[in-house]
């Protein structure tokens, strides 16, 4: 019977791990790399603090593991019981942490200052965080919109819906919507709500700033390279909080100026007032008709 339930768990985790390629996101165990020079630092700040961690686990276990075979009492290692103190061990464990600690502070305080350094930004936009869609705002040039989830990930979702999941293109993560901005270009963003807290986070630009009503956050990214990037609402923000994704569109120089006006012409045509209807005696309440009958 162990054998038959063993056998089928791997046979689901094999069949999960098949379907992970098809959901269109790389797995992985590592933080990602990222595509913004931020998300870079990052990504080696922590491959660095990692590989400390892992030296400082070796020897800390090494020597640990060792003691434990080497004074066993098997061996006839008799357990010290005068309490003796070293006050050059006492200096070495107190002054090799704080080398270590500096070595990693340095590197991650200049990264720190780079994430809140907005200044000479090319692009800003206002992002507001609602229950449960994000609306977007390209300031100075006129245009915004909200972003919520798509409506075949929203129909898929529904209890007895009877739509396979799998099948939904970027389920959970796909918009109406999506954030657009140009490649290679310094973006500013404003953060705040209008409810509740939330959180906007893409892994990919190591971004995650809290949308706070009444407060504005800012921070900033630069795309290195045109795309697709995902990220979700990383504040518990209420019922439907695993279903307010974020997508962003970093599209080339040339087509994010193409999408601009025609979203810019879109903005115009809204806003336009309607064409009054022409006075006729048709359209008129009867006095008013009878005097625009006697006045043609």
């Amino acid at each position: 019977m162990f054998d038959l339930n063993a056998k089928k768990a791997a046979a689901l985790l094999v069949g999960f791990a098949a379907t992970l390629p098809a959901w269109g996101y790389e797995s992985s165990y590592n933080m990602t790399r990222g595509v913004t020079p931020v998300a870079h630092d990052v990504y080696a700040l922590h491959m660095k603090i990692f590989w400390v961690c892992v030296a400082i686990a070796v020897v800390v276990f090494g020597a640990m593991i060792y003691s434990l075979f080497a004074f066993r009492k098997s061996k006839g290692a008799i357990p010290d019981t005068t309490m003796l103190h070293s006050t050059k061990v006492e200096i070495v464990w107190t002054v090799i942490p704080v080398m270590i600690l500096v070595t990693m502070a340095v590197p991650a305080a200049k990264t720190l200052i780079m994430m809140e350094d907005t200044r000479n930004s090319e692009l800003s936009v206002k992002i507001t965080g609602y229950q449960w869609q994000w609306h977007y705002e390209y300031l100075g040039q006129g245009v915004n919109f909200y972003s919520k989830l798509s409506e075949d990930s929203n129909e898929a979702r529904q209890r007895g819906s009877g739509i396979d999941p799998f099948k939904v293109n970027d389920y959970l993560l796909s918009v109406d919507n999506p954030l657009v901005v140009p490649v290679d270009t310094k973006v500013r963003l404003l953060i705040t709500g209008n409810d509740v807290i939330h959180a906007w986070w893409v892994p990919d630009f190591a971004i995650k700033k809290d949308a706070i009503p009444g407060f504005v956050n800012e921070t900033w990214f630069k795309a290195e390279k045109t795309g697709h990037f995902v990220g979700q609402c990383a504040e518990l923000c209420g019922r439907d909080h695993g279903f307010m994704p974020i997508a962003v569109d970093v599209l080339s120089k040339e087509d994010f100026a193409k999408w601009l006006a025609g979203r810019k012409e879109a903005a115009k045509e809204a806003a336009a007032p309607a064409a009054a209807p022409a006075a006729t005696a048709q359209n008129l309440p009867a006095p008013a008709a009878q005097i625009a009958a006697v006045a043609q």
